[in-house]
């Protein structure tokens, strides 16, 4: 009958939908949850005292757990780890203390054993910042006005896991009164304490804030996604940026993003410090920058000029770098090592990437621009370690190079790949420019191997395969013998071969340049590595002599004092101005203090005073200009 069976059949799908629940509870009980984030609370109300407190509740199971510190941080190419200002450790289990053990081949990692009935490790730090020293992150960070905070070294990790699968939900409390910029998606914010979303230690790693009493934010651009510029400065006067150079930074994102078509950032922070008494350094992120610079940048025309393509350095990075990385530079954790010899790549065409656009976007005039090129390409020529070391190796020793000292550089070599690979570069692109008859460039392989499709942070990994194919799709070519015999070889001279192909040449004049007074001025040195071959403080410190000079000749040293130039008290002027009369003196003669000794030195030098330009060749066209020529027409549309 109807009424019958329409009610065995309601309890026949009754019992189904029962048994459909059982299952889906069982199977989401059995399947394995996702596991509970690292809690991360950063006390950075004592950074002007550069103490930074920390707090962690680690999700643990009982038995061994070993935590690590980590050692390499993001985009320092180095382990750089401050393992040696990490203090106050202590671990706590189930309500009582744990005993640790440092592991006695990797310092970074600590052992210990969590006890029965245990879910999580709670583990306190203080972080010691220097206060004077160090390189990058490891430098001088904090002031009584500003501070940044890393991530990195205010934590641990478990050791092994993956930094794009542990999860963090990171805290953070400032001095009363100060604001903050960072790429992090703030959750809640007080006067006292600000939380932000839960990230992956990668992004966290890789997200940086700056946080200061004198703070302000400028909006760049708000489309194809919103881009910024936070800026805290030891005083509120230096954050008085000119219109010019708002304008000028706004269209370096037009300029970047017409160069390379897509962008794969949910937004774009620019996180600008200005003070003396840090460190000064840029430093690349998917979605940040950190950009430290002196107080008067804004303000002070030389600080200018020699700053000028910093922001435009660290902004190409996020697509040469942090999107498209070498491989051997996308490790799975903070403990892996890195291979670092395609810096050259990292760094090198970073490195024109960024003097490029500082000229496309107006930071850099084009008489400048062109200044700066001459000045690396004689620094390359004088640097005699090339006539031992090759390029490649600069880059394979970067974590030794960057902490080396300022004596012997000109022999050792430094990190070289900068300028040089900027060079290098530059000839690629103008090698593409002429063999294609303008109909292609760099831009082309920018856009199809660094572009690509706009979305949110990703990071592609890519070999020097990878890359000379891309090379040879924009333009047929031996790119791997036009590599390997500049990258591979000894070359006792620099790479000019961009410079003469653009139509101009290396020449010397008696004046410095305006860029080069700027960076005398900026980082305080006076460089006549060009003509008697010496490298000085602005008080007469010896800091590099070039091998083979007239002051190696001389036996001039590193750590040596001039006392005295040709009978009269030493000042960078009456020294520049004997090596101008040198062309009729055929000599200078200094006083030379070497510690305790003090003694006489006669160097013997005719050639006048030497500072590099580029001169245009007569009937060659002028490549630099287009290479420079503003490209913004127009930003990507938003991803979907």
């Amino acid at each position: 009958m109807r009424t019958h069976s329409g009610l065995a059949g309601a309890l026949a799908a009754a019992a189904l939908l029962l048994q459909c629940l059982n299952a889906t509870a069982a199977a989401q009980k059995a399947a394995p949850q996702p596991p509970r984030p690292i809690q991360l609370e950063v006390d950075a109300r004592e950074a002007p005292r550069h103490v930074f407190h920390a707090r962690l509740v680690i999700p643990a199971t009982p038995g061994p757990l070993t935590l690590v510190y980590p050692k390499w941080g993001a985009g320092e190419h180095s382990p750089s780890g401050p393992i040696a200002d990490l203090t106050g450790l202590r671990f706590r289990a189930a309500g009582r203390a744990l005993d640790w053990q440092r592991d006695a081949v990797d310092l970074f990692a600590f052992h210990m054993v969590v006890p029965a009935g245990a879910d999580a490790v709670e583990a306190q730090l203080d972080y010691l910042a220097p206060s004077g020293g160090g390189v990058f992150s490891a430098g001088v960070l904090e002031t009584a006005r500003l501070a940044w905070v890393y991530w990195h070294k205010l934590l641990l990790a478990p050791q092994g896991a993956r930094s794009d699968a542990t999860t963090y939900a990171a805290s953070l409390r400032l001095p009363p009164g100060w604001r903050h910029g960072t790429s992090l998606e703030v959750a809640s914010e007080t006067s006292e304490r600000v939380e932000f979303a839960p990230v992956s230690l990668t992004a966290l790693i890789d997200s940086p804030v700056l946080a200061g009493a004198h703070f302000k934010t400028i909006p760049l651009a708000d489309a194809p996604v919103p881009h910024r510029i936070h800026l805290a400065a030891d005083s509120e006067g230096a954050l008085l940026a000119p219109p010019a150079t708002v304008e000028a930074w706004k269209r370096l994102v037009a300029e970047a993003l017409a160069l390379f078509g897509a962008y794969h950032y949910r937004s774009y922070t620019f996180l600008h410090s200005l003070s003396d008494q840090t460190a000064q350094y840029g430093l690349e992120h998917h979605e940040q920058s950190d950009d430290l610079v002196q107080e008067r940048t804004l303000l002070d025309e030389d600080l200018r000029r020699a700053r000028a393509s910093l922001l435009a350095h660290e902004m190409s990075h996020s697509w040469n770098g942090k999107h498209r990385r070498p491989a051997g530079l996308l490790t799975g954790n903070v403990s892996d090592p890195m291979r670092t010899e395609l810096l050259w790549v990292y760094e090198g065409l970073t490195t024109y990437l960024g003097e490029v656009l500082a000229a496309r976007s107006g930071l850099w005039s084009a008489d400048e621009y062109r200044q700066v090129v001459a000045y690396e390409a004689a620094q390359m020529d004088h640097s005699k370690g090339r006539e031992w070391r090759p390029l490649v190796d600069t880059a394979t020793c970067a974590q030794i190079l960057y902490p080396a000292r300022a004596g012997g550089a000109s022999w050792r070599r430094g990190v070289d790949f900068y300028p040089e690979g900027a060079l290098l570069w530059l000839e690629a692109d103008v090698l593409i420019r002429r063999e294609t008859r303008g109909t292609k460039s760099l831009d082309d392989f920018l856009r199809s191997f660094f572009g690509g499709v706009s979305g949110p942070p990703t990071a592609v990994p890519y070999t020097l395969d990878d890359m000379l194919t891309a090379l040879d799709e924009v333009h047929p070519y031996d790119w791997r013998g036009f590599w390997k015999a500049r990258i591979d070889a000894v070359t006792p001279r620099a790479p000019v071969g961009g410079i003469s192909g653009a139509g101009f040449s290396l020449a010397y004049g008696e004046t410095p340049s305006a860029f080069q007074k700027s960076y005398e001025a900026t980082w305080k040195y006076v460089d006549e590595g060009f003509s008697v071959g010496l490298v000085l403080s602005p008080e007469g410190g010896v800091q590099d002599v070039v091998p083979g000079s007239a002051a190696d000749k001389a036996g001039l040293a590193p750590g040596d004092t001039l006392l005295a130039v040709d009978g009269r008290r030493y000042s960078t002027e009456k020294l520049r101005g004997a090596i101008k009369d040198t062309r009729t003196t055929r000599g200078i003669d200094l006083v030379v203090a070497n510690g305790d000794f003090v003694g006489t030195r006669h160097v013997g030098y005719d050639g006048g005073a030497r500072y590099p330009r580029l001169e245009p060749v007569t009937g060659q066209a002028d490549l630099l200009a287009e290479i420079i020529r503003p490209r913004a027409g127009g930003a990507p549309k938003p991803a979907p």
